[in-house]
């Protein structure tokens, strides 16, 4: 599913009358939001559905796939996601 099909998705969930502007606005909204919060290293808690988090990669030793050459890969801030309880269930469920 793409942008446009999740925010199709929403307009038919919301209350009737919602436009594809509004909920692409609210899906917007809800993306700046969670980015902001996780450059600031808050962490964002949607209980039931999941938690949005950042976690940090050391540096380590990596190879070259192309050349088989060692390498260092640089130490790194990574978002994560973990789903809750209910989006397990819900995914598990079929």
């Amino acid at each position: 599913m793409n942008k446009q099909e999740l925010v199709k998705s929403m307009v038919e969930k919301m209350p009737e009358g919602t436009t594809q502007k509004t909920a692409e606005a609210a899906l917007n909204a809800f993306v700046e939001s969670v980015t902001t919060a996780l450059a600031n290293n808050d962490e964002v808690v949607l209980t039931g559905f999941g938690s949005f988090k950042v976690s940090r990669r050391e540096a380590r030793e990596g190879r070259n796939p192309q050349t088989g050459e060692s390498m260092t890969i640089a130490a790194a801030n990574v978002a994560g996601f973990k789903a809750g309880k209910n989006l397990k269930e819900a995914v598990n469920a079929k």
